[in-house]
């Protein structure tokens, strides 16, 4: 049988393809020598052109391949065809764009779940087709068929790439992947040290989150049943070890671990003075175990953050925020904070709103920034700096109508009336915006400012190396690295010497109550007060810059009463007053702050727990005034009811009895009577 005889093979890469995408035949023809020579010298060889050759098929794909990225497509391998006969093999190979053919409809199978994702292809007759040739005994790969016509629309070099023919890792970087797993590291973390280390732009490396994730899925060989009884074995042990630890789980319908939460006896007595205002953060995903994780953060009166409680999740829905909620605010004796930030996530908005009704939810805005780059950065080019410092501004303004002006101009000014993130940003406005916020409590934690502590605190709960059961001992050891640190420099404030700068009786007084960092943030408004004037009327103070010739805040003030507040909301906001109630109390010949307006929450009376106890200074006049601060806040909180004060009475005589047992050597007398002749 001669060879124009045979029989044509035809082999689809796609069995889809074979119905919904033809190529004219009539087409494949090969051209004649003088037709190759013309297009060679008339042809860009950056462009594909009947004739050019190739040493191999692959060779051919990697170059059409390139052609098609800089033309804003990507394409894959259609069909391959062959004659029959004995070392024929191979003869002709198509190239199509990655749109070509139509996705034939499936049929539905009510046992297997169906994805319902939207097919891209829409019928694109672009290609490419190569057929071997053989001269002198020596075989190559020419290019005898090319079509550039599309009937979409081709994507922009800042799109194409995200294309998954070209968002490829490779092996060098799988490798710095997996080292990066094994410290602990989020995703995001490692996306931005890769970024770093290859020196390009956020959100321009050849592969996405998506990518690593998949990466790291597959490298993953845990069995999640064991997972599930060495997590809940853990947290057993600790329970036998620790009674106050606090922990809950849920137990799918096969018996397998769904949700998890827990939390420690010193992170529910720091919740009951700092627990009013909450951070959420559900952003982070265990690398280990692919399950999502949430925290709550609070700021303690010192300005650094506290850990609260962990929750682990199956899965990201309203069931299981709702589950998580609810396990927290059990940990809590049921008081839900004043205010709670958290991401965007509408299955947590949900749940929030039903579980935490009395509670304003806003969400995080440095979790909003953390997500311009990739919002921003490929289309706003050069000037993508300049406009998140604008944002910054407009965010930071005091009065909504300030805001909408500046909202305004800033989407006029960079052209985005229709980028959807812009769109999705201004409806959710009032949750993100300070403008919108600023009458509800936030402890400073709503200012990017605070971002970098709190999500340098979070970060050491993400060092979990390859089992889901130590996760819960990480967890431990930070929280007590927090605390020892966060102690030492609590002595570390309370011994230092602050500095007044006005010299007033106000700020004086509040020094002496206020912690260093409470202080530091009412100083600053103290300073700022003397360059304000402030002119009675009729139903109050109007203040204003001594510059200004107009405007200002209108400032209430009932001095029998003690109380005074402001139209800029910086007390309800900050837990400080204002520049502008600081400066009618001032001219009120007012020489110390209404003890309401130095909330607890910011004076320096400590967490009382047995390791502040040991880890403050030998000093003996430091441990009995830290002995006396604790003595008040029992006597405090022990009166509050019968039931309290009977319990008091009973654990302070058990431990008086202790302490009587304890013998006094004169050694020690010896050490402490030199300190104490000088207090």
């Amino acid at each position: 049988m001669s060879e124009e005889a045979g029989v044509m093979l035809v082999v689809y890469d796609d069995p889809s393809d074979q119905r919904s995408f033809s190529l004219d035949d009539t087409s494949s023809s090969e051209e004649s020598l003088d037709e190759t020579r013309l297009s060679l010298e008339t042809t860009n060889d950056v462009i594909p052109y009947i004739g050019k050759r190739f040493a191999t098929h692959d060779a051919a794909y990697e170059y059409y391949s390139e052609f098609a990225k800089q033309c804003g497509f990507s394409i894959r391998r259609h069909r391959t065809e062959g004659k029959d006969g004995v070392g024929k093999g191979l003869t002709r190979r198509y190239f199509v764009c990655h749109r070509a053919g139509n996705t034939p409809s499936k049929t539905s199978n009510e046992s297997k779940p169906q994805r319902n994702r939207k097919s891209s292809r829409c019928g694109c007759q672009a290609y490419m087709r190569i057929s071997k040739t053989t001269e002198l005994g020596a075989s190559e790969w020419r290019v005898t068929g090319f079509a550039n016509h599309h009937n979409h629309e081709l994507l922009e070099p800042n799109q194409v790439r995200f294309l998954p023919a070209y968002r490829t890792i490779s092996e060098s970087d799988k490798s710095r992947i997996l080292m990066f797993a094994k410290t602990g590291i989020s995703v995001q973390q490692m996306m931005r040290l890769m970024e770093l280390e290859k020196c390009v732009e956020p959100g321009y490396l050849p592969f996405t989150e998506k990518d690593v994730r998949n990466l790291l899925q597959s490298f993953r060989k845990l069995d999640p049943e064991e997972e599930s009884i060495d997590l809940l074995r853990m947290c057993r042990n600790i329970k036998e070890k620790d009674p106050n630890f606090k922990f809950e789980y849920t137990i799918d319908s096969k018996n397998r671990l769904e949700n998890i939460a827990w939390s420690y006896a010193s992170s529910v007595q720091s919740y009951e003075i700092f627990g009013d205002a909450v951070v959420f953060d559900t952003t982070h995903r265990l690398t280990a175990f692919d399950m999502p994780l949430g925290i709550w953060v609070g700021i303690n009166n010192y300005g650094m953050p506290c850990f609260f409680g962990c929750v682990l999740l199956r899965e990201e829905s309203v069931r299981s925020f709702s589950w998580a909620l609810k396990a927290f605010l059990g940990f809590m004796y049921g008081k839900a904070p004043r205010t709670i930030l958290t991401d965007q996530n509408l299955f947590l908005k949900e749940a929030i709103s039903g579980e935490m009704p009395t509670t304003k939810h806003a969400l995080c805005v440095w979790m909003i920034v953390a997500k311009f780059p990739s919002w921003f950065n490929a289309v706003l080019g050069e000037r993508y700096n300049e406009w998140k410092s604008e944002f910054y501004r407009i965010y930071n303004l005091e009065s909504i109508e300030d805001f909408e002006l500046g909202w305004r101009d800033l989407v006029n000014s960079f052209g985005l009336h229709s980028n959807r993130h812009i769109v999705n940003l201004y409806g959710l406005r009032s949750l993100w915006a300070l403008p919108f916020l600023r009458s509800h409590f936030f402890a400073g934690m709503a200012t990017i400012g605070q971002s970098k502590s709190i999500n340098a605190f979070i970060q050491r709960f993400l060092s979990a190396q390859t089992r889901l059961a130590h996760f819960i001992e990480q967890v431990a050891v930070a929280v007590d690295f927090k605390d020892q640190a966060g102690e030492q420099q609590t002595m570390q404030q309370n011994l230092q010497n602050i500095c007044l700068k006005t010299g007033a009786p106000m700020e004086s007084h509040a020094a002496s109550v206020l912690t260093p960092y409470a202080f530091s943030k009412l100083q600053e408004q103290l300073v700022l007060a003397a360059h304000y004037a402030s002119f009675q009327m009729d139903d109050g103070f109007l203040v204003r810059h001594h510059t200004k010739g107009d405007g200002g805040r209108k400032v209430y003030w009932v001095p029998r009463e003690g109380i005074i507040s402001c139209g800029c909301h910086h007390f309800e906001f900050s837990g400080t007053l204002c520049r502008h109630a600081l400066r009618v109390l001032s001219t009120g010949n007012c020489f110390q702050i209404p003890d309401r307006y130095l909330p607890v929450r910011w004076r320096r009376i400590s967490m009382p727990s047995a390791k502040l106890l040991h880890s403050f200074p030998s000093d003996h006049a430091e441990r009995i005034q830290l002995l006396q601060s604790m003595v008040s806040t029992l006597v405090t909180e022990s009166s509050k009811s019968r039931e309290r004060l009977d319990i008091a009475t009973e654990q302070v005589s058990i431990l008086l009895s202790q302490i009587r047992e304890q013998p006094v050597s004169l050694q020690s007398t010896r050490d402490i009577t030199p300190k104490n002749r000088n207090i």
